[in-house]
């Protein structure tokens, strides 16, 4: 049997077992103790005074939980094994428990034996487990939560034990128990229920007790022997269940509910604690291989279209973007407006919209009517080169915990979560997206995971306890996510994105697959334009002021038509200034009906003027004003005729343009001089924000430097807290309890001080700080004046000064101390 080994268990073999959790941290090095802090990090808020503290700390029920929940599945398996087992519990059978009895038909040989030593290494680096090899012990807190309680069966679907199931039952019925059992009667309830226990244990007894049991109670045992261990039972029960039940096979757990004890469960398990025992991790296996080549070009062409559609989304927004929720966050109605406008679906219109917000892209404007729009981190990001914003959105997305495919969904109180909303952040996020990605970069170069064992073997590393299925769901949600944003390409990881998790520039690697941009154009004669590439920043502006987007891809394909061409006119481009611009960027001659298009609107724009009167309508033309007052579409502008060539309107000027508009016409705003108002708006920013922070999963996990502090600081009050003192004089204070710090009074505290300074020995005092924290301190003083004492504080490790009115006791340190 091998023995178990780790980097904390020299406290479990050493000559004298510990007597509690905190002896067995106290005889840890540094290097365990600093272990078990990295690990539980929980354990540092705020630094423990001592070791005491640690070990109280340890075994809360907050600390224990995280730690629980981060046991793999076999380390998780062993503490519930020993959550059911003999309080304390020899290794032999912990080991019987997990692999079953030798020779019993249930004993398996998966790497379950070969596996605990590692797993209960880990229990004890985590102090969940603490004593040698012969008194293994769950601290007291784990117990509670994993073993049997009323009505709330153990994971592994054990019951109480005899013991347990009988503490309430009379005494004339146990001896009623232990008779039919065929075991002699006793003088007292806790020699029988002793004696039903050794019958339940023993093998051989047991095998010949259920030989003279009935085939239908087989088939009871059958039904509860895995759990959950409680049936329900008529006021008469049948022949077979009132066997069991004479014999305590079954025990009574309520008037109407029995419950198979534990000793009978493991007995029919062949001393299995688990049904299934899952010591060694499942294998991640690759489901396709493509070319590495074929990865990397895959994910840049979707790396590309995330630059493009983010770019797209953020600028929409400039102009008028959408309101913020009193809430907070953006409405179904906006959402919907915005999937519409990348021609998506809403839950990847959520993804995008989360994602720039995530890079500090978009944030809310703090006006007194809050909207959306751009930052001022956007315009810099435009201006990168497309490699490196990518890398600005990868490393935005990577460690985000906002969740956006939860929108839509309903929180606790029945709320509809909505994007860019207050409660879309789950801390497990970003761990899990890191897992996920790092289980596929472990797979050869090209290689894609199989989803399924995948997901299997994220459950083996952190299996949920309880109903929640939020990590399975994230697990999910990566793999779509990393597909879109171009960071795995064919569910393979690309190379641009192995950089990404090794925490190297991806850049250099996606730049030399992304197309260089264009410069020019195709035109065709049913007034589209192709654009061979993405195009070069301004020519990409012009145009898409000029056409809309009809469709996207390796190539996107634009549409000229009569808005879009008076879209151009409104920003302040003229029909020449178009027509050179076609002429100059396409590869193809401007085809007639393109150039007829523009002539033609550039001959009607602006020959109606709009000003504001309220507003009015100005024309040359007497006879087109009378035609726009006979059409029955005007009647909700409230027009009415001021002179043969002035109408004016109830509208306001914005209403009245896109009025006559819907009706056919191309009129122009005008100022009060009569001059064309160019309609080219200043594009929104908000003040300059700051990205949001992702929220933590727990405490962060502290640094080097941290822990080194740390330790050395619980050492030190460890020290302080142990020293051996002198014993009082009768007369020197009022003792305290057994352990504790006399109180002194200011002359004698005053007198030991300064005794301790003439002979430089050490002393040991209560400190109460101004905060009104106490503490012990071993000090060598060196001076004392003023109302100070200044010394050497072993504690601290340093030379500090302290008041002598805050100084509540001290003490003479015995012979043989510091």
């Amino acid at each position: 049997m091998p023995e178990p080994s780790n980097a904390a268990g020299a406290a479990g073999t050493a000559a004298s077992a510990p007597r509690s959790l905190a002896e067995a941290l106290r005889a840890r090095d540094d290097v365990a103790l600093t272990a078990l802090l990295h690990a539980r990090p929980d354990l540092l808020n705020p630094v423990p005074g001592d070791v005491t503290q640690l070990a109280t700390r340890a075994g809360t029920r907050a600390s224990v939980v995280r730690a629980l929940d981060r046991l793999d599945r076999f380390a998780l398996q062993t503490a519930e094994a020993l959550a059911v087992a003999p309080d304390p519990c020899p290794y032999p059978v912990l080991e019987a428990l997990l692999t079953g009895d030798t020779g019993s038909a249930c004993a398996e040989d998966n790497g379950a034996r070969a596996a605990l030593p590692r797993a209960l290494g880990t229990l004890r680096d985590q102090a969940l487990v603490w004593g040698d090899h012969e008194r293994l012990r769950l601290v007291r807190t784990a117990r509670e939560l994993l073993a049997p309680a009323a009505g709330r069966p153990s994971p592994t679907g054990l019951g109480p034990t005899v013991a347990e199931a009988t503490a309430g039952m009379s005494p004339t019925r146990v001896q009623e128990i232990v008779a039919a059992a065929g075991l002699p009667a006793t003088h007292d309830p806790v020699s029988a229920v002793t004696a039903l226990t050794g019958l339940f244990t023993d093998p051989e007894r047991m095998s010949a007790l259920l030989d003279e049991a009935p085939a239908e109670a087989h088939q009871v045992l059958g039904r509860l022997v895995w759990g959950p261990p409680y049936g329900e039972v008529t006021p008469n029960p049948t022949p077979p269940v009132r066997w069991l039940r004479d014999r305590g096979l079954l025990l009574p757990s309520s008037a109407r509910t029995v419950v198979l004890p534990r000793e009978v469960a493991l007995y029919l398990r062949g001393g299995l604690a688990h049904r299934v025992t899952e010591p060694v991790a499942p294998a991640v296996s690759a489901h396709r291989e493509h070319r590495p080549q074929l990865v990397d070009a895959n994910a840049a062409g979707q790396a590309l279209a995330a630059l493009s559609t983010v770019e797209e989304l953020v600028k929409s927004w400039e102009h008028a973007g959408p309101a913020v929720l009193r809430a907070g966050g953006l409405s179904v109605r906006d959402l919907k407006r915005a999937a519409s406008t990348l021609d998506t679906t809403e839950t990847s219109a959520a993804f995008w919209i989360e994602l720039a917000y995530a890079a500090g892209l978009l944030a809310s404007d703090g006006e007194a009517d809050e909207r959306y729009a751009p930052t001022p981190a956007f315009d810099d990001w435009c201006e990168l080169p497309p490699a490196e914003r990518w890398s600005t959105l990868a490393r935005a997305w990577l460690p985000a915990t906002r969740t956006s495919a939860l929108v839509g969904e309903q929180d606790g109180k029945g709320r509809t979560l909505a994007a860019l909303g207050p409660d879309l952040d789950r801390s497990a996020a970003a761990e899990v997206r890191r897992r996920v990605l790092d289980l596929l970069a472990e797979l050869p170069e090209g290689g894609s995971a199989d989803p399924d064992t995948l997901f299997a073997r994220l459950a083996w590393e952190r299996p949920v306890r309880g109903t929640s299925d939020l990590r399975a769901r994230l697990a999910h949600w990566t793999l779509t996510e990393a597909e879109v944003l171009g960071v795995t390409g064919r569910g393979a990881m690309a190379a641009f994105g192995r950089a990404l998790l090794e925490h190297r520039d991806p850049a250099p690697l996606l730049a030399p697959l992304l197309p260089e941009p264009v410069d020019h154009v195709l035109l065709q004669a049913d007034l589209t334009a192709v654009a061979p590439g993405p195009l070069r920043r301004g020519i990409g502006d012009v145009l898409a002021t000029l056409a809309d987007v009809e469709s996207k891809g390796g190539a996107t394909v634009y549409r000229f038509t009569p808005g879009s061409v008076r879209r151009a006119l409104d920003s302040g481009h003229t029909a020449v200034d178009l027509h050179a611009f076609l002429a100059e960027h396409s590869r193809t001659p401007v085809p007639q009906p393109l150039a007829y298009l523009i002539d033609d609107v550039a001959r009607r724009h602006g020959h109606l003027r709009v000003g504001a009167a309220s507003s009015y309508v100005r024309c040359d033309d007497d006879a087109m004003l009378g035609e726009i007052l006979a059409d029955k579409r005007s009647a909700g502008l409230g027009l009415r005729r001021l002179a043969p060539t002035v109408l004016a309107a109830q509208a306001d000027p914005t209403v009245l343009l896109e009025g006559l508009r819907a009706m056919g016409y191309a009129p122009a705003a005008e100022s009060r001089t009569g001059d064309v108002l160019v309609a080219r708006a200043d594009a929104h920013r908000t003040p300059a924000r700051s990205a949001p922070t992702p929220v933590p999963d727990g405490p962060p996990v502290p640094d080097a430097t941290l822990l080194g502090a740390a330790v050395r600081a619980i050492r030190a009050g460890d020290l302080a807290a142990t020293a051996v003192r002198k014993e009082p004089a009768p007369a020197a204070g009022i003792p305290g309890a057994p352990g504790e710090l006399p109180r002194t009074s200011a002359a004698e505290t005053l007198a030991t001080v300064q005794a301790a300074a003439l002979t430089g020995s050490a002393v040991w005092i209560g400190y109460v700080n101004a905060e009104g924290a106490a503490s012990q301190r071993v000090i060598a003083p060196v001076r004392v004046e003023g109302g100070f004492v200044t010394g050497y504080d072993h504690t601290a490790d340093e030379v500090r000064t302290y008041a002598l009115h805050r100084i509540t006791g001290v003490a003479e340190l015995a012979e043989d101390q510091v």
